[in-house]
């Protein structure tokens, strides 16, 4: 039997991240096997850091001297004594950590990649959406500037939250500018142009219907969480008003959570977090459960190359796969430089095909990154919203 011999819980984190203040520390688990190999994990961050890394010394109370194989086994020993984790984040952000790296152990033991174990290529393309990109964007002619420097490197989508400072109520002057950000990036970029519309939650109803009628006209692939996330039942009144596809899913925490949107019609596309939904192999049975109401997957990944990495093995297997997220091009250079074992070309993500996850560590950057440092938190603007964005 193999199992896990060590359990390291690293958090690393720079001042240079400027785009996306969430994620400005990362959370890396590296599990070691009783044959010698290592294995990856990673967990979310969002002005939780520190309770995560609590939640993952208390996970790896059950892990330690398991058998790592024993992926079902694993998660549900920590389940049945985690009493809130069906609502925690911090708890399933903590056991997704350590269901990758067991992922990532097992690929390296049997010297296959993760995606041939969960039944091999579907897609050989995998189409990424920039997301990040937009920091200090205010203006129409800031968004569309950027963004079509991107396009040169071969993006042909992107995700962008347009609403400037406007919480739970949207003004007159906030739509007015909205939409001018929204139509001029349509106009510049053209058709051929996925324009991915991001509210992080924001809005009540009532202002999330005005929004999403004003931006109907531009044809938007998605519009992510219009309404805060506890009005759920608000999401009927939206789509009766509004025809663009709603989109969410980064704060659902398993696959029972997205039954319930999906089979109750609240949702079109749906956005799992394999960091915070317990993982690969709950991340794989979701997209099922997706797949059997005819609805596509787009799965949440706004971290760091861990995420990445999984939700790409992922990404190769599932049939009703949509778009990939990527900030690879906001990222500071230590954090592009963490891992190799991916690529973005031409607007695509790639794999190596290398064992487990596929990717390698950068020994010197890990220990050179390592902190003890909480998250920014700016008095002006929320840690969740792209840097310099959230003003009129």
């Amino acid at each position: 039997m193999e199992k896990i011999t060590n359990i390291d819980i690293l958090e690393l984190g720079s001042p240079e991240e400027k785009s996306s203040p969430w994620s400005s520390t990362i959370l890396i688990l590296r599990l070691t096997s009783s044959n010698g190999n290592v294995g990856y994990g990673e967990a979310p961050t969002t002005l939780m850091t520190h309770p995560v890394l609590e939640s993952m010394k208390e996970v790896s109370r059950i892990f330690q001297d398991k058998d790592y194989y024993n992926i079902e086994a694993n998660n549900r020993e920590y389940y049945k004594n985690a009493f809130y984790i069906s609502k925690s984040i911090e708890e399933t952000a903590a056991l997704s950590a350590f269901e990758i790296a067991s992922w990532d152990l097992i690929g390296k033991d049997l010297g296959t990649p993760v995606y041939k174990m969960l039944g091999g290529v579907f897609n050989d393309k995998i189409k990424a959406y920039a997301n990040g990109w937009y920091s200090d964007c205010v203006e129409p002619e800031d968004f569309v500037s950027k963004a079509k420097k991107l396009v040169n490197k071969g993006y042909k989508a992107f995700k962008f939250d347009p609403f400037g400072n406007n919480y739970d109520k949207l003004s007159t002057e906030g739509l007015k500018h909205s939409v001018s950000i929204v139509s001029k990036m349509r106009e510049e970029l053209g058709d051929d142009i996925d324009l991915l519309i991001e509210c992080h939650g924001r809005f009540s109803t009532k202002y999330a219907i005005m929004a999403g009628e004003a931006l109907d006209p531009y044809n938007p692939l998605f519009i992510e969480e219009p309404v805060h996330p506890e009005l759920e039942f608000g999401l009927y009144d939206f789509k009766k008003y509004v025809n663009t596809p709603v989109a969410l899913g980064e704060r659902l925490l398993n696959k029972e959570d997205f039954a319930r949107f999906i089979s109750s019609g609240m949702v079109d596309i749906i956005q799992p977090d394999i960091t915070n939904s317990k993982g690969i192999l709950e991340g794989k049975k979701i997209a099922a459960v997706a797949d059997a109401f005819g609805v596509p997957v787009a799965f949440h990944n706004a971290f760091g190359p861990v995420q990445t990495a999984a939700t790409l093995n992922v990404d190769y297997t599932i049939p009703n796969f949509l778009i990939q997220e990527s900030f690879e091009e906001s990222w500071p250079e230590w954090k592009k430089s963490l891992f190799t074992g991916y690529t973005i070309e031409n607007g695509f993500f790639r794999l190596s095909g290398k064992p487990g996850l596929g990717i390698e560590v950068n020994e010197k950057i890990l220990n050179e990154s390592r902190t003890e440092a909480m998250e920014p938190l700016n008095p002006n603007e929320p840690p969740w919203v792209v840097s310099g964005t959230f003003k009129q």
